[in-house]
Formats: structure tokens, sequence, C-alpha cells
């Protein structure tokens, strides 16, 4: 698999911080970017936001502005997991790059990101997904795989789809093992099957009750 750093990108210059307002006005307002790093001498001191340029004075300096620079910012030898996180923490479509010596050294695009998720086995790979549901302070990843493994089921990977302070939800992935199995053993272990699938024989034979009581009520 393609490594993240490989989506390190510098089709555009990080804007000196020593230019007009003027001039980022003029560069921000062709790009679709919600922000864009700042440097002074290549050294990254924040990120400008495209909304908020729009209103700044174009006769200024950019760094009259420092004040509102966003901080945010990823290491080259970050996973893309804490990369993405750093997207959605930040409500923003692109990401600078320092490197161990906060030397900028580039930017990410959420597009790239995207494409990179893309990649994994968790997405590429054939499966089936299940969303379980389970009281938080109930609930075990631990247990979730010994699930799945206890089943001769193959997992290619989870992760916490919903939390609130009461229930959490879990979705997983799985390429190998009977699903009905599986889905019966979390119930057996107290999970809410929150997804919908064709194998479970539990809700099959609900359905099949019900229409057998609606025929009944109906004749």
């Amino acid at each position: 698999m393609t490594e993240i750093t490989n989506y390190i990108t510098n089709d555009y210059k990080a804007i000196d911080c020593h230019e007009t307002i003027a001039v980022a006005q003029e560069f921000l307002g062709e790009l679709t970017f919600s922000h864009f790093p700042v440097v002074e001498e290549q050294i990254y001191i924040g990120s400008i936001a495209s909304e908020d340029i729009e209103t700044f004075n174009s006769a200024k300096k950019i760094i009259d502005y420092r004040y509102s620079f966003e901080k945010f910012f990823v290491r080259t030898n970050m996973v893309w997991l804490d990369v993405l996180e750093v997207f959605a923490q930040n409500h923003t479509n692109l990401v600078p790059v320092l490197d161990e010596e906060n030397k900028y050294v580039g930017y990410y695009e959420i597009s790239d990101i995207i494409s990179f998720f893309n990649e994994t086995p968790f997405i590429k790979e054939p499966g089936g997904i299940i969303v379980v549901k389970k009281a938080v302070l109930d609930y075990s990843l631990s247990q979730i795989t010994q699930i799945v493994e206890s089943n001769n089921g193959k997992l290619l990977g989870l992760f916490i789809s919903e939390a609130n302070p009461v229930n959490v939800q879990v979705t997983l992935k799985i390429n190998l093992g009977p699903m009905n199995e599986i889905i019966q053993t979390f119930r057996r272990y107290n999970y809410e099957i929150i997804s919908e699938h064709h194998e479970d024989n539990f809700i099959n034979t609900l359905k099949e009750r019900s229409d057998y009581l609606d025929k009944y009520l109906n004749i």
C-alpha cells in the first residue's frame, strides 16, 4: 500500500506572511481551500482561513492579522488515521505538514486522504459490515474481536462509529466467517445488532411470524 507521505504536495507554495492581504485574497479567490498555510522564512506560523481573509483590509500585510491564524498541523510521521482526525477536528480541507524540527514540508488535501483510506483493506477488501451497540460501561473491543474470531471470522477492521454518555456503536468489517453465527453470538453477549442482514436467522424468524400473524388477523 502507498505510504501516506506520498500524498504530501507543494502544488502551491505557502503564503509568505509579508505578502499583502490583496495578494492572498486574489490567490485564495481562485482556489477552493478552506485554509492555507502561512510561513515566515519558510517556518510555518499558522493557517489563514479563506473566509476570514475576505474581510481583511487588502492594503495591510498578512502578518498584521497573525492573531487570526489557526495553528493546526500534522507531522510527517503521523499515521493516516491521526491525520484524518486533524482534518475533522479543524473543519478544514487542507492540513500543513511539518517535520520533527517544525520545518514546513508541504500539505495534505482531504481528497487525497480519502483516496488513501479507500485503498485500505477495510474499504477495498470484500466483506460484510456489522454494526453493534452496547452500553458504554459494558462494551469491550477485545470481546468484540474474540466473538468474531471464535466463530472463525476474519476481522478486517473496526471503529467506534457513534458514541454518547450512555451507548456506543461499533462498526466491524468481516471478510470470512459465518455471519449468522457471529450475529447470534453478539446477541448472546447482549450486543444489539444495528445493521440489517439477510443472514440473520433471528430477524428472519421474527419476520415470518409477523407475516403469519398479519395473515391470520386479516382472515
